[in-house]
């Protein structure tokens, strides 16, 4: 049995100044504990995403009328508020859980040895969005469900998962200068990837602000748009991702590029088709509640699937010091 030394006032005084610091002198997790932290978070994130959408398809979103108290005398939710403000209650509980995954990253990025900085400064770029969320969250409720508001909360949601996604990649690699895998021209074509995945998800913000899930069985304004015309262009949208994906694929084949940007794009193709197959029932369907849910799910890992496929266009290994030389070896023992 190993004696734990006493806590000096010394010792208590450094904790409290700065508690990273006091944490990391006296613990050093190994690659995989950072690496299953980032990952936690970056899953914890995805699961406040779909809860939040459990809410609004449950027309619980008002199930909590007001913030950051649940009623305007309890700050729980109460007996009376029945099955709407159990949800939106739990929901916003969860960001607690969500912010322990958050820490959770952060302590063990600031303890690895040796500290690597960039990572303990994207746990922390995560912790200020979750609290950003946070308040955005209540001024959701606080508006009434405005549809701009939770667009809004949806995309920094997203804004969460693409910091975690970096946060857990940035996990598995070292601090080397990033060197590319493959060319220019797909790159190119990455980026272009990128920037209509990111408009096929803004877009359907839209769609679903205009849509009959409103996330209360009240009255709640809806986006001044066609919901038909921005679901079309949404599927436009989503069309056009998977053509450029499956491009990418035939691209990288044709150039011979290593199997990880290859099996990344594969990844991605195989999600997009699973989503677009949910998409097209759901709209067939008239939108039930557990598909709408699926297809949330289904947008976070088309995300995920992008920022994958991003990262694996270059690598960076570990940071080697240089070593002395023969010569230098020499010269050195000459003096």
């Amino acid at each position: 049995m190993v004696r734990v030394p006493n806590l000096t006032r010394a010792d208590a005084l450094s904790a409290v100044r700065n508690p990273l610091a006091f944490i990391a002198e006296r613990w050093t997790p190994t690659s995989r504990t950072v690496q299953r932290a980032a990952l936690s978070a970056l899953v914890m994130a995805v699961v406040i995403v779909v809860t939040g959408g459990a809410v609004r398809l449950t027309g619980s979103g008002l199930g909590c009328p007001t913030w950051p108290k649940c009623t305007d005398d309890s700050l729980t939710a109460t007996s009376a508020m029945g099955f709407h403000g159990a949800i939106e209650f739990g929901n916003r509980m969860l960001t607690y859980v969500l912010c322990a995954a958050v820490g959770w990253a952060i302590i063990a990025a600031r303890s690895q040895k040796p500290w690597r900085r960039g990572l303990t400064r994207l746990g922390w770029a995560q912790f200020w969005i979750v609290m950003s969320n946070a308040i955005l969250g209540g001024i959701v409720v606080l508006v009434g469900l405005n549809p701009y508001t939770v667009a809004a909360h949806f995309l920094l949601s997203t804004a969460l998962i693409t910091v975690a996604a970096l946060l857990w990649r940035r996990t598995r690699e070292g601090d080397a200068a990033p060197r590319p895998l493959v060319g220019k021209s797909v790159q190119q074509l990455v980026w272009f990837l990128v920037a209509a995945a990111v408009l096929l998800i803004a877009v359907g913000t839209v769609v679903t602000g205009a849509g009959p899930h409103a996330g209360d069985s009240s009255e709640v304004a809806r986006m001044a748009v066609s919901w038909e015309n921005v679901t079309k262009l949404h599927a436009v949208l989503a069309w056009i991702v998977v053509t450029l994906t499956f491009a990418l694929w035939f691209v990288l084949k044709a150039v011979d590029a290593p199997s990880g940007p290859l099996r990344r794009t594969r990844d991605l193709f195989l999600v997009l088709l699973s989503q677009g197959v949910i998409g097209y029932v759901q709209y067939f369907t008239d939108l039930p509640e557990a598909l709408v849910a699926l297809h949330m799910l289904g947008s976070c890992l088309v995300w995920i699937g992008v920022m994958r496929v991003l990262l694996a266009l270059r690598e960076r290994p570990e940071v080697v010091a240089d070593l002395p030389g023969p010569a230098t070896q020499s010269a050195l023992t000459r003096a």
